[in-house]
């Protein structure tokens, strides 16, 4: 999940560089969800292994 959201920061970057505004912008939101997903996924995984 992590990798997915770095691949959509890069693109949102590379999209907001080239003057894509929608494009950044739909991409940035994409690896923001990404992220928090992963961040879910991790937090659960602490919990069980403390568990």
């Amino acid at each position: 999940m992590l990798h997915y959201a770095l691949v959509f920061l890069i693109i949102a970057i590379i999209a907001a560089f080239l003057g894509f505004g929608s494009l950044s912008g739909l991409a940035a939101t994409v690896a923001k969800v990404c992220f928090v997903v992963f961040l879910i996924f991790a937090l659960i995984s602490f919990l069980k292994k403390k568990a």
